[in-house]
């Protein structure tokens, strides 16, 4: 496991902190050849370079996010509200994560892919990959 990825969540309050180990837990086991680490002060799994997925500490909760999560056409997935394709599931207790969701999200991460990793040389417009 990541040590950064470790004290992040170590560094959240006990309910986050559960959130956090357990969604690391599961990805690092779904996601086992991914690069995963601190990406804007996030915890962020990458394919080839192009992040996929990661979560972050919201006053809500905490947010899983798919970077193309809008184009899954999952209804647990909220799309988010830019013109970029994340969409993403808050979790406000442990019990909330779907171990049968969250492997069916994984997968389809893999499949569906925009290009984030060349957002910037684009100048903003994302591209398919998958």
């Amino acid at each position: 496991m990541n040590s950064d990825i470790t004290l992040y969540n170590q560094n959240q309050e006990d309910g986050a902190r559960e959130i956090c180990e357990q969604l690391s837990t599961i990805l690092y086991q779904l996601l086992p050849n991914a690069e995963n680490k601190i990406w804007h002060r996030h915890p962020v799994w990458f394919l080839e370079g192009n992040p996929i997925v990661g979560y972050s500490k919201l006053k809500a909760g905490i947010q899983l996010m798919f970077w193309s999560g809008a184009s899954f056409e999952e209804e647990g997935l909220k799309p988010g509200t830019g013109k970029f394709k994340d969409a993403s599931k808050l979790y406000t207790s442990i019990d909330e994560i779907n171990l049968e969701d969250l492997n069916r999200w994984i997968e389809k991460s893999k499949l569906i892919q925009w290009d984030y990793k060349n957002i910037y040389k684009r100048k903003g417009v994302l591209l398919r990959l998958k």
